[in-house]
């Protein structure tokens, strides 16, 4: 049965027309046509990837290699390679590794699931940022590109400073295909300054 919340949704319906597999499609392409961060030929990995729409979008952008990852079974998108496990562990990180040893483009759309305490949903939004911008520094390429989800709060500029360390300039991004009332952001980071190598 159809949520009535979603069948009210314009963006939804506007998705499903279109063949995109959710409403996030839209806020990759709004963050592409202000930003700019994906260029063709660029390598990318997408954590936080189901259902998989942002991989539909990205396949369109770039004729590099796409991966996504997710801890839930991402049905097969054409031109993506997909990866199911936790990117925040050693053993996907070494997956995700084998079938991409490096990446000009880190896109993190990944957010835990929300109990309704603000405050607790927040800072468990902030420490999933910040394993992905773990990870990305590991990854990406010098002069290379992150997006990653964030919610606004108590923690948030202070990742928002680690972020900026290594990148040389970072932009926080609304989209408007955000729902009303929602925290929700991304943190938008170009030229990535230096490499770190995997402990």
């Amino acid at each position: 049965m159809v949520n009535p919340r979603w069948a009210s949704d314009r963006l939804h319906r506007r998705a499903a027309l279109e063949g995109y597999r959710s409403r996030a499609a839209y806020k990759l392409r709004e963050i592409q046509g202000r930003h700019h961060v994906v260029r063709e030929g660029d390598a990318v990995l997408d954590l936080g990837a189901a259902p998989g729409s942002w991989l539909q979008v990205l396949t369109t952008l770039t004729h590099g290699p796409v991966v996504g990852v997710d801890l839930q079974p991402v049905a097969p998108v054409e031109g993506a390679t997909l990866i199911v496990g936790d990117f925040t562990e050693r053993v996907t990180q070494d997956r995700i590794r084998e079938v991409l040893p490096e990446a000009t483009v880190v896109l993190s759309d990944a957010a835990p699931n929300l109990s309704g305490h603000r405050d607790y949903d927040q800072a468990r939004a902030v420490d999933l940022g910040e394993q992905a911008l773990a990870l990305a520094l590991t990854l990406l390429t010098r002069g290379g590109n992150l997006v990653v989800k964030s919610f606004q709060g108590d923690l948030f500029n202070e990742f928002l400073a680690e972020v900026k360390r290594h990148f040389r300039s970072v932009r926080v991004f609304r989209a408007s295909a955000t729902r009303k009332g929602s925290r929700e952001c991304y943190i938008v980071a170009k030229s990535f300054i230096g490499r770190e190598e995997p402990c």
